[in-house]
């Protein structure tokens, strides 16, 4: 038996015992007994993702509290299809749905999820203000980048890419297109509403045979073995990169950074609201946020959570780049989504 099917078990088990009990206590003239608070069942991504929830935020932080958690692992697509399967269910599978910022967006266009309560959050109040949002919280982030080797350029801008002295050694992962175009629309008069201006950048770009790789790890190694000198990537990659043994370096780019966020919700359906509530606010604690950042890259959201200096000054943004952030415009991008991919692929790629 599967653990979703245990907690499935469990819960169906207590309702049966709780209504019994319940007739025979209103038989009696006897108070109802209080709801079993029960695990808490958390949807979210396996490896070290869900090994660092374990290590960093639930055994110091829920485990004190009594919470019993229990992970459904697996990829974000089936993730959503499955909340989308059980809105219409009074009682959904998941009590917190973990996810990035672009489909945490879209699984709440559908009204899914309830808005994040401070009161049962009180963590939620440290939250970089640029990273809040009403449907759900930003538990870590990183942001867009140049990552670049230093040993053969020192790039600045986006712009500097475009540049034929650099000539085939200019690369992409594949499945960063969208981000890629928006990088490329934002030195030519674009926004975070219009990435058309990214496709006469990119058309100039193709002059200097730019490569595209299939995966950010076959990337890795065109910048390990010096094939491509730069890229546009997330910082906590470069991050891992760099550990790696890959001779890089980063720079927040001077039309600012794009900041990729991972969310989770408690769904409006979760059986076990009390205890979603509280995974969202351990999310959030300092000393978690510090850990996971060291191991992975990624920044912590709560500005109460101090990284040592080293490690900031590898992973973190100022404040004054934080200012800059370019805010995705998910809606923008569900609705152009399609074309822009269609593009790339018959016109930047082919």
């Amino acid at each position: 038996m599967s653990a979703i099917e245990r907690v499935a078990k469990m819960r169906l088990t207590r309702r049966g015992f709780i209504a019994g009990s319940g007739a025979a206590a209103l038989a009696a003239g006897f108070p109802m007994p209080a709801l079993a608070k029960g695990p808490v069942v958390v949807g979210t991504w396996g490896g070290d993702y869900q090994a660092l929830l374990t290590a960093n935020f639930e055994k110091p932080v829920l485990e004190k509290k009594g919470i019993e958690v229990i992970h459904d692992v697996g990829n974000a697509p089936p993730r959503k299809t499955k909340l989308l399967a059980e809105r219409a269910s009074r009682r959904g599978t998941l009590d917190v749905a973990c996810l990035s910022d672009i489909d945490m967006f879209e699984m709440s266009q559908q009204k899914l999820f309830d808005d994040v309560d401070p009161a049962q959050v009180p963590n939620a109040k440290n939250v970089i203000k640029q990273l809040q949002k009403t449907y759900a919280i930003p538990h870590i982030y990183s942001g867009k980048v140049i990552v670049y080797n230093p040993s053969k350029m020192s790039p600045t801008s986006f712009a500097d890419l475009v540049d034929p002295k650099f000539k085939g050694r200019i690369g992409f992962a594949d499945g960063l297109y969208m981000q890629i175009i928006e990088s490329a629309a934002l030195v030519n008069g674009g926004s975070m509403s219009n990435y058309e201006p990214g496709k006469a950048t990119l058309t100039e770009l193709k002059k200097f045979d730019p490569r595209v790789y299939p995966s950010n790890e076959t990337l890795a190694a065109a910048l390990k073995s010096e094939e491509v000198w730069a890229t546009v990537m997330w910082r906590a990659r470069g991050f891992m990169w760099k550990k790696a043994g890959i001779p890089l370096a980063t720079i927040a780019p001077k039309e600012g950074t794009t900041p990729i966020i991972f969310d989770a919700a408690v769904p409006k359906n979760a059986q076990n609201k009390a205890n979603g509530w509280a995974y969202l606010d351990a999310m959030l604690d300092p000393g978690g946020q510090v850990l996971f950042a060291d191991r992975m890259g990624y920044v912590p959201t709560v500005t109460n959570a101090k990284l040592p200096d080293d490690i900031a000054k590898e992973i973190g943004f100022t404040e004054a780049e934080q200012e800059k952030f370019n805010i995705p415009n998910y809606e923008y991008i569900a609705k152009n989504n399609s074309q822009l991919l269609e593009w790339w692929n018959k016109s930047f790629k082919a």
